[in-house]
């Protein structure tokens, strides 16, 4: 398998079209980084903000927080909701990048890893799928890890279905709600600290996770 991708990796990336195309290429990525809080400012907001996480697990580049922490922050007593808008959006845009890692990936999937410059992250994670796919996938659901990456090798490597669910709920709901629930309860002045520790606040919660497994397993 990891033969056959990295031949598929070699055929994208040599192809004329995409070849020095990338779609972090001339301040694409800052202009759809605007674009995205635009809609924080739409009677569609909510709407965008399901699009948004559903499409960001498997090929768009903005993570949905930006536009969750956005819209928390203009109406604090509503960032559950918003949290859960972005948990149900992201966890069934996982499985799409399941479908199309599993049914597309030469047509969509491999363009898609080329395009954001995952190539060889994309080959680590098939190697990663070997020895424990559910803790692969929850630790790039929870972290700031490319979620996409992850959704659409579990496609290619024929990852558990059940697995895929159960470490995005847990990730995705777990990374979503943090965000929120700090909103709703330190409100507006909060947002400079997310913006600067969010990495770190992430990786800690998910230590927290991780050693909540493990006592249960131990336990059990």
């Amino acid at each position: 398998m990891l033969a056959f991708i990295k031949e598929k990796t070699e055929v994208i990336r040599n192809n004329k079209i995409i070849k020095g195309i990338h779609l972090y290429s001339f301040g694409l990525l800052k202009r759809m980084y605007e674009w995205v809080l635009s809609w924080a400012y739409s009677k569609y907001s909510s709407c965008a903000l399901f699009v948004l996480a559903f499409c960001e697990s498997f090929f768009f580049p903005v993570p949905p927080d930006v536009l969750l922490m956005s819209l928390s922050i203009s109406r604090p007593k509503k960032a559950w909701f918003y949290a859960l808008i972005s948990s149900v959006g992201s966890i069934l845009g996982a499985f799409g990048g399941f479908l199309i890692g599993y049914l597309f990936y030469e047509t969509i999937g491999a363009p898609i890893i080329s395009g954001l410059g995952y190539e060889q992250e994309f080959i680590k994670v098939g190697a990663m799928y070997t020895e424990n796919a559910f803790l692969a996938i929850l630790t790039a659901a929870f972290t700031p890890i490319p979620f996409k990456v992850f959704t659409i090798a579990a496609g290619v490597w024929k990852v558990s279905l059940l697995s895929l669910f159960l470490a995005s709920l847990i990730g995705r709901s777990g990374r979503f709600f943090l965000v929120g629930g700090l909103i709703y309860f330190f409100g507006p002045r909060i947002k400079t600290f997310i913006d600067r520790y969010f990495n770190l606040l992430t990786l800690v919660f998910f230590a927290l996770v991780l050693l909540g497994f493990y006592i249960v397993r131990f336990l059990v």
